[in-house]
């Protein structure tokens, strides 16, 4: 079976495997083949946003686990870090997602970090940032110089940098204040403002820069949505006992 992980978005990117598999291997001494793998993850994202500041949500459970797994999908539909806004909403709508679930699901760029390789564009790009007041001092430029030091060749291209240059251990609303000053780290990012041409992205940016609990709601409910898409249950898939392996 050729792995989900090998698919380009995912190679040398996601991180963390280990600790799903402590706690299947947890769940498994004490419950055996009960909670799937998909449940962890959904819970897992969860408690990961709720113990860095974020929201808490009831996450829906019974879900099963996939007897294959989808190499082509997830060259398909994970959207690129270069992404154009149009790009983003197709790929969104695809999964039944609307702009503003686009705009609030963007918003866990809050916490994480991304290789030099998904931002290296950002750092070379004419300086045509959207932003919302006078750059008097020039934190665009300052910004990308930054990020520039960091990734000076291709050697580095593995080297982290924070999704969120403010408060990356925090789950808040910074990412959107990121996005109106221009520094987003990438340019997935920055087109929520950059190519918003009817403004309605823009004004939804700008609320959630300003009130965080409107953020918090609007996220969960996405994430509430986002989970729900394409869930096996009752006699379909399986519940894996190692989740990276199908059962024997």
């Amino acid at each position: 079976m050729l792995s989900e992980k090998q698919a380009t978005p995912n190679l040398n990117s996601l991180r963390g495997f280990e600790v799903i598999d402590y706690i299947k291997y947890l769940l498994e001494e004490a419950c055996p083949l009960t909670v799937s793998c998909s449940d962890i993850l959904a819970l897992a994202a969860r408690d990961s946003v709720f113990l860095r500041g974020g929201p808490w949500w009831e996450v829906l459970l019974g879900r099963r686990d996939s007897l294959k797994a989808s190499f082509a999908g997830a060259n398909q539909f994970i959207p690129a870090p270069n992404s154009s806004l149009d790009s983003l909403i197709i790929n969104f709508k695809q999964q039944g997602l609307n702009i503003q679930d686009l705009i609030a699901l963007s918003g866990a760029h809050t916490i994480g970090k991304a290789r030099c390789v998904s931002f290296k564009q950002r750092i070379v790009q004419p300086n045509m940032e959207q932003t919302f007041y006078v750059d008097e001092f020039r934190r665009h430029s300052t910004f990308r110089r930054v990020l520039g030091s960091q990734c000076k060749d291709s050697s580095r291209d593995n080297e982290l940098s924070p999704l969120d240059i403010k408060t990356p251990a925090y789950f808040d609303n910074h990412y959107f204040i990121n996005l109106l000053e221009g520094r987003g780290l990438l340019i997935s990012d920055n087109v929520l403002v950059s190519e918003d041409h009817e403004g309605e992205i823009f004004q939804k940016v700008w609320e959630y820069a300003v009130n965080q609990d409107l953020f918090f709601i609007d996220f969960v409910e996405s994430m509430l949505k986002m989970g729900n898409i394409n869930v096996l249950t009752g006699i379909e898939g399986e519940i894996r006992e190692n989740c990276r392996f199908v059962n024997i």
